[in-house]
C-alpha cells in the first residue's frame, strides 16, 4: 500500500516533469484463477433449450441430467460449476437470465466435442491437467481466503502501517512564462510595484496555465522539473521568486501555500488493508505448502524458446 497522496492528475506541460507520483492500489487474483469460457466464447446461443425447473429443492442432486447432447449428459453439477467460472459481469445477472445461455453454450461445446475433428491432442490433456491443478489449488486455499478479515487485524495492520508517519511537502503555487530574461524582470518589476499576479499572468504568461492565472495547483515533491521545484521549496508562502530558467523558458514564481501530508483515515484505506492481509494469508499458505513438498527442479538447460513449440503438443 502506497503512503503517497493520491493527487489529481494535471497536465501541466510547462513545469511538470521528473518522475510521478501513483499511487494505486493492489489487484489480487486468486491462485489459479482462470477465465474458463474465454474472452471470446459465446455465451447466449441463438436457440433456446426448454427445460422443467418445476423439481423441488429436496430433489434437486448434482448429478441430475438436465440435457443429453448425443453420448453427453449435462448435469446440474455441470451448470453450477461453469457459472461460478464465469467473469465477474456474467456474475451480476440473475440466474433466471444466465441459465438459457449457459445450457446453450455447454450443448455447443458437447456437440463440437463430438465431432471427427475433436481429438484428445496433447494440449487438451495438458490444459485440462493444468486446470485441475489449478482448481484443487484453489479448493486447497478456499478455507484461506473465505476466513473474514477481523477489525482487530485491520486495526493493528492500520497501526503498524502508519506509525510515525512523516508527511511529504506539498505546494501550491502559481507562475508567469515568458521567452526571455529580460522580459521576466520586467515582471518582477510590475509585481513590485504593486501588478496583480493573476492578471499579469493572463496577458503575459506564454504557459498553457496562462488563462488561469498562472495557477498550478498543489504539487508533490518530484512533480516540477528541478529547477522550478528549486525555487518553489526555498520560497515563503507568499513569495514571489527572481526569474527562473528551465528548459520551458523563464519563469517568475509566487508560492501561494504549503502544507504537510497526514497519514490517510483508517476507513479511507480499509479495503486496502483487507486486500493486504489477504493476500499475505494466501502467500504464508503457499509458502507453507511448498516448503512442506520436495521440489525438484530439472529445467535449470531448458531453452527458454521451447515455449513457443506448440507443435509438440498439437498431436
Amino acid at each position: 500500500m502506497s503512503r503517497n497522496k493520491v493527487l489529481a492528475p494535471q497536465t501541466f506541460g510547462d513545469v511538470r516533469g521528473g518522475r510521478n507520483t501513483v499511487n494505486g492500489t493492489r489487484e489480487m487474483r486468486p491462485l489459479g484463477e482462470t477465465d474458463f469460457m474465454g474472452k471470446t466464447a459465446t455465451l447466449f446461443g441463438a436457440l433456446s433449450l426448454v427445460l422443467s425447473t418445476s423439481f423441488t429443492a429436496s430433489a434437486q442432486d448434482a448429478d441430475q441430467v438436465l440435457a443429453k447432447i448425443g453420448e453427453i449428459e449435462i448435469t446440474l453439477g455441470n451448470i453450477i460449476a461453469l457459472k461460478t467460472r464465469l467473469p465477474q459481469n456474467y456474475q451480476q445477472i440473475p440466474n433466471s437470465e444466465l441459465l438459457d445461455g449457459i445450457m446453450e453454450q455447454l450443448i455447443s461445446q458437447a456437440a463440437l466435442a463430438q465431432t471427427a475433428d475433436a481429438k484428445e491432442t496433447r494440449l487438451v490433456t495438458s490444459v485440462l491437467a493444468n486446470e485441475r491443478l489449478a482448481l484443487l489449488a484453489q479448493e486447497s486455499l478456499r478455507s484461506v481466503r473465505e476466513a473474514p478479515v477481523t477489525e482487530a487485524e485491520i486495526e493493528a495492520f492500520y497501526a503498524a502501517e502508519f506509525e510515525g508517519f512523516v508527511g511529504s511537502q506539498e505546494f501550491n503555487a502559481s507562475h508567469i512564462l515568458v521567452d526571455s530574461e529580460d522580459e521576466a524582470k520586467e515582471i518582477v518589476t510590475a509585481l513590485d510595484s504593486g501588478a496583480d499576479f493573476a492578471d499579469l499572468a493572463r496577458e503575459k504568461s506564454t504557459g498553457p496555465s496562462g488563462p488561469n492565472g498562472g495557477q498550478l495547483g498543489w504539487f508533490g515533491m518530484g512533480q516540477m522539473v528541478p529547477e522550478f521545484e528549486n525555487a518553489v521549496v526555498e520560497l515563503a508562502d507568499g513569495a514571489i521568486s527572481a526569474p527562473i530558467q528551465t528548459q520551458f523558458g523563464w519563469h517568475v514564481i509566487i508560492r501561494n501555500d504549503s502544507r504537510s501530508t497526514e497519514a490517510p483515515s483508517l476507513d479511507s484505506v480499509r479495503s486496502d488493508i483487507e486486500a493486504e492481509i489477504l493476500r499475505t494469508r494466501i502467500n504464508d499458505a503457499v509458502t507453507a505448502a511448498t516448503e512442506a513438498t520436495t521440489i525438484t527442479r530439472n529445467y535449470s538447460d531448458l531453452d527458454p524458446n521451447v515455449l513457443d513449440r506448440t507443435d509438440l503438443i498439437s498431436e
